[in-house]
């Protein structure tokens, strides 16, 4: 009877040890993934709308087609991407960044912005002869992207240029304007009707997009000076498309290039 006493007791120790060796066991096992199986699902016109989701929606998507598509101003012709330097749509945008921009830079800080720089990417459509409407600002900046401006010092300004002459884009740009010349360098730099001068400091508007460096735009990163200005891109065009009945575009020189 002793015997199977100590029998029962040796025999459940080793239950409770072989449990948690098994559990150890379990807990150091690493899984990786080394297939994902999906399958597209193609929403068309073969799928069929609910009722109920459509009758709940539609108050919100009827009051604010009415916002989209009221009429705010004209365009008395199109105002397009076309260019190789610059664009009418570049010239349009930087311009209104600009102005918009510098009224609250001015009220908040101050001080004056002296150059927007905006990329070509970020402009989505163009604006077409005729009636503007809200709709038209979400189509052109389709994205969250608010109004920032950096201070720049002289050479981070030359590295702008060099980078837009590499790039070969008509990125929008205002403030600045320069020459390429026959060796491919810049020439006659010039910001505000005065020669690029290395030791200024220079207050440039872009994107918060542009400012952390989006499309290589890294000379934004050396900023000396941060301001957020707390004012969306596509805002900044529906107010001026609201102040501004005649949508036009500046048609002025910023980048030439020598013969």
């Amino acid at each position: 009877m002793v015997k199977l006493k100590n029998y029962n007791v040796v025999l459940k120790h080793f239950v409770l040890l072989l449990t948690f060796t098994s559990l150890i066991s379990c807990a150091e096992k690493k899984y990786t993934v080394t297939r994902i199986e999906g399958k597209e699902i193609a929403i068309t016109d073969k799928n069929s709308e609910v009722t109920e989701i459509e009758n709940f929606i539609k108050p919100y998507r009827d009051n604010i087609d009415k916002d989209l598509s009221l009429v705010l101003a004209n365009a008395p012709e199109t105002i397009d991407k076309s260019g190789e330097w610059q664009t009418p749509m570049g010239n349009f945008l930087s311009d209104i960044t600009f102005e918009k921009s510098n009224n609250i830079f001015q009220l908040r800080e101050q001080k004056s912005i002296d150059i927007c720089l905006l990329n070509h990417g970020g402009i989505r459509t163009i604006i077409s002869k005729g009636d503007v409407t809200a709709r038209n600002a979400f189509e052109i900046m389709p994205f969250e992207n608010s109004s920032f401006v950096i201070g720049l010092k002289g050479e981070q300004i030359l590295e702008m240029v060099n980078y837009i002459i590499t790039e070969k884009k008509p990125h929008p740009l205002k403030g600045l304007t320069f020459t390429i010349g026959k060796d491919n360098q810049p020439k006659n730099i010039v910001v505000n009707g005065k020669a690029l001068d290395n030791n200024k400091i220079y207050y440039v508007v872009t994107s918060d997009y542009l400012v952390n460096g989006g499309d290589n735009m890294l000379f934004f990163k050396k900023g000396v000076e941060k301001y957020d200005l707390n004012y969306k891109l596509r805002n900044i065009i529906i107010d001026y498309f609201k102040e501004n009945k005649t949508i036009t575009a500046n048609k002025d020189i910023r980048i030439s290039k020598e013969p």
